[in-house]
């Protein structure tokens, strides 16, 4: 039982399923009705405080290098809590079959997964509201408010995919105005999302397929029964 080394990358992918969804974000800005310049929105894995002390940083004098490596608007997000979730667990007892990889005449015995809620923040910054918003809005209409993703959970069993969702629970905004006229201005939204996974336990190993069953059957006459 503990002891034996398994690894599906259950939490990593899920971090790569949600940054995928939002890695292709864009701003367009406008003026008199003209299309001045068109922005991929960078996105990244790092707590929200990182950020914000960096963008102060870059408001009191550091270098050009720094600057250009922290300009708005960007994303970033990052897990903030993991918690079972008994409402989805199901029966321990229960389990399903797959075929063998190797030797398709045998067969894998899976047991029921374990539930977990997995929570994620998404910061959206912005130096305008405009810029901000038009992220904002791009992500909000697909979520009312859960949007399901198909996944793979298994690497070495393909034919297995589970459906993920993912849950849009609150969303935040601050800014920063008040403060000396010299002073950056950021404005950020913070997103919440409750994303539901499941956790495998190790490959079970391999079984043989009953493919033969020899029963004995008796014709009982109706007095028997009497």
């Amino acid at each position: 039982m503990f002891g034996t080394h398994f690894y599906h990358e259950r939490t990593r992918k899920c971090v790569a399923i949600f940054g995928s969804m939002f890695n292709n974000m864009r701003i367009i800005r406008k003026s008199g009705g003209k299309t001045l310049s068109q922005l991929k929105v960078p996105l990244a894995y790092a707590p929200q405080r990182k950020f914000l002390e960096r963008i102060s940083e870059m408001a009191q004098g550091e270098d050009n290098e720094r600057q250009l490596a922290i300009k708005l608007p960007r994303m970033s997000f990052e897990i903030v809590a993991m918690a079972y979730d008994a409402q989805r667990q199901l029966p321990k007892m229960n389990y399903f079959h797959k075929q063998g990889l190797e030797d398709h005449s045998k067969k894998h015995k899976w047991y029921v997964a374990t539930p977990y809620i997995v929570s994620f923040e998404l910061s959206v910054y912005g130096k305008t509201h405009d810029d901000a918003l038009q992220i904002v809005e791009q992500i909000l209409p697909y979520f009312a408010p859960q949007y399901t993703v198909a996944h793979k959970p298994i690497e070495d069993f393909p034919d297995i995919v589970e459906d993920v969702p993912l849950i849009l629970n609150a969303m935040t905004f601050s800014d920063d105005f008040e403060g000396p006229l010299e002073n950056t201005r950021t404005i950020v939204y913070t997103l919440s999302f409750d994303m539901k996974i499941n956790f495998y336990g190790p490959k079970p190993p391999e079984s043989n397929v009953i493919k033969r069953i020899d029963t004995d059957l008796f014709n009982l006459e109706p007095e028997y029964y009497l």
